[in-house]
């Protein structure tokens, strides 16, 4: 061929990829940069066919999608009127725009791809559209190694686990301790991670640290970090601190004693056994006596704590604890520390059964030991009053009511709340004391009672009745005995009484208890019935009888006071006779001369300090009837 031929071959060849081109064919000629649009997944997509034509351009308009280099034709306008294709686009697509930007609906991770528009009239255009999608990721989760991981470890172990869901496209994620970033280290960090696609589109990151740690890495704070794109930019997600529970062996061994300051007898004390290997040792605790010089080994809990639950002063002494690490058999010990449980010793007093004669002298003498200097003081028992600051207690010129209790308290200043107490009884020779001598209650017949009798002495007493019944005796204290008689009250028993009578070598006493049938009235109560004393008394006291329903007593004071009160009142008359001021024994009527102040006002007034009932025997003569604000006070008006 010659150079004509080649050169119309070339331009023949020109003229076709200029026709090809002009028709429009895809695929056939470079294509140019497309636009970029960019929507998050669930939105939707706007593709606009070129931003630089008007809308005449758009009337005839062919939508293609590009999937692999290869189009397929997904929407057409016609005329202004658009047509989905079938497909899975099919649904998801409109106009909008007046026909010059085509929406997709429901955007997935499926549908990032480019989008081809094709124009056709006047001249073939296209326009390439690049769509991106993007999906935030969950919040990141992170799995501690449950396992812990030694610092004996030769290669980098497993620390955590990070893993964030359903993000698109892959966040990439970063390892923190710290705050401060971790990057691949040989040897010493590796992070490796990998994804999962979900059916969905979305990516499932999981990214596995793996490091060796140290001891000081005990409490360090590991978390990991997603950073991820949206149309809005840059975002991040962190997870939750967590701390990998690192083991290392023990260094050094101490003890700790729980509470701290003085100790004292009764208190509970912790002694613990610590060290700064995890795990701890194994630990044993050994206690040297301080005089001896022994030792004694002692086991602790599995915690490595002694529980002293009530300190005795057997337990004061130098204690040590050992630690033995079961991985390296290494063996350490604590230094010694000394324990001091401050003691009272239980109080001696002499003599021990302290009694006397009444009128003699009585010495108390209270002793300890501690190993701290003791203070001593004497209390009255029922009264609580100090009687002596010192361990001797003198007590002179004994009487009967000195019998009872005394109480010795021996304390440590030093040490708060140590402290003693020893209570002893001082008896006093003599013959019973009863309660009381007699007394008198009512009962109701063919009820069962229940009589008391208290009886005190030295030697103590003992009580015997002289009626039949159940009796039953308690101590009241040492020198003191209470007897309980349960008796039916019969006939016989109102016609004698009961009489309680207590006896010891120093002599005899009695009470004697009077029993009266009550009213009607009175014996609507209970069946059963208790006598119990009220009130102490020697054995020469009497109680008063109960008031009887009519007094001869009664009758004779109020007789008394009406003569009083007559011959008050004839003093007073006779007294204005004198005086002339009465007209008695004259005709007619003479008003007593009084000042012009006082006129018609002249009123004697009788009183009397007896009770209404009293005064009430003297009104039942004379029938007149009694106010009920009257308390015993007469008005004698002379006015007239």
């Amino acid at each position: 061929m010659g150079r004509p031929g080649l050169a119309c071959a070339l331009l023949l060849a020109a003229c076709c990829c200029c026709c090809r081109r002009a028709a429009g064919v895809p695929g056939e000629a470079e294509p140019p940069t497309p636009e970029l649009v960019e929507v998050e997944v669930g939105g939707t997509a706007l593709l606009k066919c070129g931003p630089s034509h008007s809308p005449g351009n758009f009337s005839h308009v062919d939508w293609f999608s590009v999937h692999k280099e290869k189009p397929t034709l997904i929407f057409r306008v016609r005329k202004g009127q658009g047509q989905s294709e079938p497909g899975e686009y099919q649904h998801r697509l409109s106009l909008q725009d007046r026909g010059t930007t085509l929406a997709l609906t429901h955007i997935t991770p499926h549908d990032e791809r480019i989008f081809l528009c094709q124009g056709k009239r006047p001249l073939s255009q296209e326009h390439r559209i690049q769509l991106r999608v993007y999906k935030a990721p969950e919040e990141p989760t992170i799995l501690v190694n449950p396992l812990g991981i030694s610092v004996n470890s030769k290669e980098p172990v497993e620390v955590a686990t990070c893993v964030g869901r359903n993000g698109y496209p892959i966040p990439q994620v970063i390892w923190y301790k710290n705050g401060q970033s971790l990057k691949e280290e040989k040897n010493r960090v590796h992070i490796q991670s990998s994804q999962i696609v979900e059916s969905s589109g979305l990516y499932t990151l999981e990214s596995v640290l793996k490091a060796q740690l140290a001891k000081e890495d005990k409490d360090a704070q590991f978390y990991c970090e997603l950073n991820y794109r949206l149309p809005s930019g840059n975002h991040m997600k962190e997870s939750q601190e967590v701390t990998v529970q690192v083991f290392y062996p023990a260094e050094k061994v101490w003890l700790e004693v729980e509470p701290s300051g003085m100790l004292k007898e009764g208190d509970r004390v912790e002694i613990r056994c610590l060290a700064d290997g995890n795990p701890p040792p194994h630990f044993t605790i050994s206690k040297q006596n301080l005089s001896t010089k022994e030792i004694e080994e002692m086991t602790p809990e599995d915690t490595g704590t002694l529980v002293l639950e009530s300190a005795q002063k057997e337990h004061s002494g130098l204690y040590q604890c050992q630690g033995l690490d079961l991985e390296t058999m290494a063996s350490l010990l604590s230094d010694q520390q000394e324990l001091l449980v401050n003691y009272v010793s239980d109080i001696r007093v002499s003599p021990a059964a302290p009694e006397s004669q009444e009128g003699d002298s009585l010495t108390l003498v209270c002793e300890a030991e501690s190993n701290q200097a003791v203070e001593f003081q004497w209390l009255r028992e029922k009264t609580g009053q100090v009687l002596e600051k010192g361990p001797v207690l003198q007590l002179h010129n004994l009487k009967r009511e000195a019998g009872g209790g005394y109480r010795c308290v021996a304390t440590v200043p030093s040490v708060p709340g140590l402290n003693r107490t020893r209570l002893v009884h001082v008896a006093i020779f003599g013959s019973p004391w009863m309660m009381l001598k007699e007394r008198k209650m009512w009962v109701s017949e063919n009820a069962v009672l229940n009589l008391s009798c208290e009886a005190s002495g030295h030697p103590r007493p003992t009580i015997s009745w002289s009626v039949e019944g159940t009796a039953q005796e308690r101590d009241q204290d040492p020198l003191s005995v209470l007897s309980v008689l349960s008796v039916l009250v019969t006939p016989e028993l109102l016609e004698t009484g009961a009489e309680c009578v207590a006896s010891n070598s120093l002599g005899r006493n009695s009470t004697t208890i009077f029993l009266e049938l009550a009213d009607s009235s009175r014996s609507t109560g209970p069946r059963v019935s208790t006598a119990s004393p009220s009130v102490r008394a020697n054995s020469t006291s009497t109680e008063k009888k109960l008031p009887e329903p009519e007094s001869k007593g009664v009758a004779i004071v109020a007789v008394t006071v009406c003569v009083l009160v007559l011959a008050v009142l004839g003093a007073v008359l006779y007294f204005f006779y004198k005086k002339g001021k009465l007209p008695c024994g004259r005709s007619g009527k003479q008003e007593i001369t009084l000042p012009p102040s006082r006129k018609s006002e002249f009123v004697v007034e009788v009183k009397s300090d007896k009770l209404p009932e009293e005064m009430g025997l003297l009104q039942g003569s004379s029938g007149d009837k009694r106010a009920p604000g009257d308390q015993g006070e007469k008005y004698i008006d002379l006015r007239h």
